[in-house]
């Protein structure tokens, strides 16, 4: 009495007798005693060599069934990508594998994970196949500057694009920093000028990043532009009375923009401009200001009214010598005005005899010589 075991040609067998590994089988058939405890384990060629509960390392001790083995074995630092006939067929962590030989062609790709960057030549297109437990990806906008770090540590910048690290011992962290033009706004900060008029300021200044390495070693950059801000403005209004103030808006934009110039590569920034948006006055002060400035309007008014009179003056005085010097020029004026009194009258009635408003006509028409 027998057991029998047939193994094809895409198959090869393990015997196992009374549990423990003996020896590798080829294809063909085997038969054995019923009355002996044997176990033949028959794998697929296709696949990876693996038997489930035993340990590689126990098969490989039989040379001639390792002959027969591809085996990789990958370290705790690194990742091992296998290739079959030129395909990516999968990502190995640290341990051993073992694959059939002769059936596939197989290649491999070792990645040490102490340099956590993907290298140039890993092709893409295999890493939606990776998934994120290998891989992690870090997007730089076209606008942004990327600080690369390592375990903490500043790496280098990096510049806009996609950038793909390997999840290993190393932990990688990428930080972006916005190199687009921004606003800083100072809203209602009140301030005393010299003759002791609190007033509040609205105030905005432009910057832009320029320098992403020095602008990171600054923790609330924001905060500490706007405190700066925030000094040179009282150092600067401080020494100017309201109607100063009033009169120089553009000047103290200009001195609060070269101040913080001055300051610029502290920050890792460029200031672009600076200036006063709005200043607002207590309730009493502008009271006081528009009175004052009707009052001014009202004097400006009756100087400008004074002035015209004196000029019409002036011009009809003017034009009385020329008419007394000059009779032609008198007869003259004499006919414009007719012509705009006749202008006037829709008819004329003549009544009674003696045509008085004739001769009257007749008068003022013939020349001053004749008359």
């Amino acid at each position: 009495m027998f057991k029998t075991y047939t193994i094809q040609n895409d198959q090869r067998g393990l015997l196992f007798m009374k549990g423990s590994y003996t020896r590798y089988l080829q294809p063909g058939t085997y038969r054995f005693s019923i009355f002996t405890d044997v176990k033949v384990e028959v794998l697929d060629v296709t696949r990876p060599f693996e038997v489930p509960g035993k340990d590689l390392q126990l098969f490989l001790q039989d040379e001639q069934l390792r002959a027969g083995l591809e085996v990789i074995d990958v370290s705790d630092s690194e990742y091992v990508l296998l290739y079959e006939d030129g395909k990516f067929a999968g990502l190995y962590k640290a341990g051993k594998y073992a694959f059939w030989k002769g059936v596939k062609e197989y290649q491999t790709i070792r990645v040490n994970l102490l340099e956590p960057e993907l290298p140039e030549h890993i092709d893409r297109s295999i890493l939606p196949k990776l998934g994120n437990v290998a891989v992690q990806a870090y997007d730089v906008a076209a606008e942004e500057a990327g600080l690369l770090y390592y375990n903490n540590q500043l790496v280098r910048r990096l510049e806009p694009g996609k950038y793909y690290f390997w999840r290993g011992p190393i932990a990688v962290m990428v930080k972006t920093i916005d190199l687009r033009r921004q606003q800083l706004d100072m809203t209602g900060q009140e301030m005393l000028t010299e003759d002791k008029v609190a007033l509040r300021l609205n105030f905005v200044c432009h910057y832009q990043v320029t320098d992403p390495l020095q602008t990171v070693r600054i923790r609330g950059m924001e905060e500490q532009i706007y405190v700066s801000l925030q000094l040179i403005l009282r150092e600067y209004v401080g020494t100017l009375k309201l109607d100063e103030l009033l009169r120089m808006k553009q000047e103290i934009g200009a001195f609060v923009h070269k101040r913080l110039c001055e300051r610029q590569g502290e920050y890792g920034v460029q200031f672009l401009s600076a200036g006063v948006k709005d200043i607002i006055l207590p309730g009493e002060v502008k009271e006081i200001l528009n009175t004052v400035l009707i009052a001014e309007k009202r004097a400006h008014a009756n100087l400008i009214t004074r002035r015209e009179e004196t000029a019409s003056t002036r011009s009809l005085l003017n034009t009385a010598k020329l008419m007394d010097e000059n009779a032609t020029l008198m007869r003259l004026k004499e006919l414009e005005h007719l012509e705009k009194i006749c202008e006037k009258i829709g008819t004329i009635s003549l009544t009674g005899s003696g045509g008085g408003l004739l001769e009257q006509l007749n008068v003022l028409l013939k020349p001053r010589s004749e008359a």
